[in-house]
């Protein structure tokens, strides 16, 4: 039967009373807006004047901490290396190679833990400080966790190195015993120091007989009377059975020696050897493995976890992994005694021992306060291909559904966005969809930061397939049709420069955007200002064009004028004039502009070499006067309040000229003609 989840605990908002404010939200793309509405509960026909507060929730606040964007961005690199020798793993070296993964992880996570105690250690205030140490203690609980599930889910080490393993977790992360052996062997007299036997004890209970006994030996210098006693404890210990990594020994000779070692302690206890020293004979019960005197060490074990390695150790060290959860539930119930309930962190661990992966990682999601733990642990474990059975209902399965939160928790932060850009890349069911989607929200700030964004969807090929176009001369140019987010960013940053009066940069932008509307508009702009000033600017700009001008009729014109320019000043004068009358008779010149057109061809109409023919310059006539009548053309709004815009003096200017050169050019066809 489906286990159903429960209903999610209710979150309280500081600051926020709903019982005297109605409040309403809105989802941003990382977090919550949250504000007061001015609507009254009580007195529904009036509104209450004030100013609403609006509270901002955001459900990735990790990833704004200085010290654990180093976690980020660490763990990133690990991440993206896996994903790219996947392919190469095969046999021992694939699970040597995960193994080293998850040590590097830990290592990060380690490396984190200690820069946050020191910045607790250094806080200036107590409530960072309360700050800092809560997320030591965080840290210090993710590499518990990720360090338990390397030994039993990664390295999956046998009965025998099993608890070998399990002994280095412990002494790892019960690391208080170093301070206190320092402190101890500091003093003048270690064996009178006041912590001297709760020293040893904890040795003990962690299995570093060997610095026991050295302990032992000092009391044995200065104390004559428990020197017999305290040299027999150290043989026991010497001589105690452990599966060494390089011992060829079997499992079955282990036990076998252990029970011979286990009889031998026990004798002794027996025979009231220690029974003139209470400390001496509280060790030799606990390396038998008694749990009455296991548990009167409650102080020094700390937690329930210790308590079973411990008891492990004397009591059974060949456990087989299968056995484990029962006796890590019997030693959680036997040091909990029924006084307390267990905590989240114990409910991980207990499941972890259960091997029950999916329990880990749905607790996990619950107890921690960002995705990055459960998504990197849950991607690793699924290398070493231990979730392929597990799907989820809405197309995804568990690996990709955490590493879409977590990546999806990234791009609500200013720079660390870069990093989710990765981690959608190896999602390869819903991956792209939600890159995608996260681009389109990701705020423009910078030129800089869009040429980012650009760079990332052009990698990722986020086009569509290209078309072909022709133009007037049928040259066959090719385009391509970006995806929606590449052109609503360089529409954005289009719209930036034009407020800006950065045309160049608009109309650059808005090419890139294959936005014609836009393009034209800032093609006006171009030659607004070309109007008013008598010169472009941007002229590097406009005379690169090249195939771009084809986005728009007014862009077309606007790079076809600034050659007619071109030619004009390389004397080019023939060429310059067949491009003006196309640029006229094609209707592609807006009709607010034939005016500069026809003034642009005075110069050539006025040269001694005729430059118009009779034809050209019939044309020319034609378009005067249609700019003159104010006729419409193509339905031009506006058209006829043109006249008023046209100076009498230069209308007769242009007749004159046109007339003029119309005379000069009969002549010349007629001599031609006649020759």
């Amino acid at each position: 039967m489906e286990e159903l989840d429960g209903e999610p605990t209710v979150t309280l908002i500081p600051g926020v009373n709903s019982k005297k404010k109605q409040m309403c939200f809105d989802w941003g793309p990382g977090e919550m807006l949250v504000c007061e509405t001015s609507f009254n509960k009580k007195e529904k026909s009036e509104t209450v004047p004030g100013c609403p507060f609006i509270y901002i929730i955001r459900k990735d606040i990790d990833v704004y901490s200085q010290i654990l964007r180093k976690l980020f961005n660490e763990s990133h690199g690990i991440f993206v290396g896996l994903q790219r020798v996947e392919e190469e793993l095969t046999g021992k070296s694939r699970k040597a190679q995960l193994v080293r993964v998850s040590k590097n992880y830990r290592s990060v996570i380690r490396a984190c833990m200690e820069e946050m105690h020191q910045a607790a250690i250094a806080a200036k205030d107590p409530a960072s400080g309360r700050q800092f140490s809560s997320q030591v203690s965080i840290l210090s609980a993710m590499e518990l966790i990720w360090n338990l599930c390397e030994i039993l889910f990664i390295e999956v080490a046998p009965a025998g190195p099993l608890l070998l393993h399990l002994l280095d977790w412990v002494r790892l992360h019960v690391c208080e015993v170093d301070s206190l052996l320092a402190d101890v062997l500091g003093s003048e007299n270690p064996s009178k120091h006041e912590s001297f036997w709760n020293l040893v004890t904890i040795l003990v209970l962690q299995g570093r007989l060997d610095e026991a006994r050295q302990m032992l030996s000092k009391e044995a210098d200065v104390s004559p009377t428990s020197a017999g006693m305290c040299r027999i404890l150290g043989d026991l210990m010497r001589t105690m059975p452990v599966l060494s990594p390089g011992n060829t020994q079997t499992l079955t000779e282990l036990e076998l020696k252990w029970q011979h070692w286990h009889e031998e302690c026990e004798r002794h206890l027996q025979d009231g050897t220690f029974a003139s020293s209470p400390h001496l004979e509280s060790l030799c019960k606990i390396m038998l493995g008694d749990e009455a005197a296991l548990l009167e060490q409650k102080e020094l074990l700390n937690n329930w976890y210790h308590f079973l390695v411990t008891r492990l150790l004397y009591s059974h060290p060949t456990v087989k992994p299968i056995d484990l959860h029962f006796y890590a539930q019997s030693s959680l119930d036997l040091f909990l005694g029924g006084e307390s309930s267990p905590e989240p962190l114990d409910n991980i661990l207990m499941a972890a021992f259960e091997f029950d992966i999916h329990q880990v990682i749905k607790e996990c999601s619950i107890a921690l306060s960002n995705w990055w733990f459960v998504a990197h642990l849950t991607d690793l474990l699924d290398h070493c291909k231990l979730l392929q059975s597990h799907n989820l209902y809405f197309g995804s399965n568990m690996r990709e559904f955490l590493l879409l939160e977590y990546a999806s928790g990234l791009f609500a932060h200013h720079s660390l966005w870069q990093l989710g850009v990765d981690y959608f890349d190896y999602c390869p069911e819903l991956g792209r969809v939600s890159l995608e989607l996260h681009i389109e929200r990701i705020p423009l700030s910078t030129e800089q930061k869009a040429l980012k964004v650009l760079r990332i969807c052009e990698q990722r090929q986020m086009t569509d397939k290209g078309y072909e176009w022709s133009d007037l001369q049928g040259e066959k140019l090719t385009f391509f049709l970006f995806s929606c987010q590449v052109r609503s960013i360089c529409k954005i940053l289009a719209m930036k420069a034009v407020r800006n009066n950065r045309l160049g940069s608009a109309l650059s932008w808005s090419i890139r955007a294959k936005d014609a509307a836009f393009a034209t508009l800032v093609s006006d702009r171009f030659l607004r200002d070309y109007c008013e000033r008598g010169c472009f600017s941007d002229l590097d700009l406009i005379d690169n064009l090249g195939p771009a001008m084809m986005l728009s009729d007014r862009l077309t014109f606007l790079g076809k004028y600034r050659e007619f320019h071109r030619f004009y000043g390389e004397k080019r004068f023939f060429d310059a004039a067949s491009l003006l009358l196309s640029l006229m008779t094609s209707q592609i010149a807006p009709r607010c502009f034939w005016v500069t057109l026809l003034t642009d061809a005075l110069p050539l109409l006025e040269q001694k070499q005729v430059i118009f023919t009779t034809e050209q310059t019939y044309e020319l006539m034609r378009c005067l006067e249609d700019l003159a009548s104010g006729r419409p053309v193509r339905g031009e709004p506006g058209a006829q309040r043109l006249q008023e815009d046209i100076e009498n003096t230069k209308l007769e200017m242009l007749r004159l000229a046109l007339a003029r050169n119309l005379a000069r050019a009969i002549i010349k066809e007629g001599s031609l003609e006649g020759s």
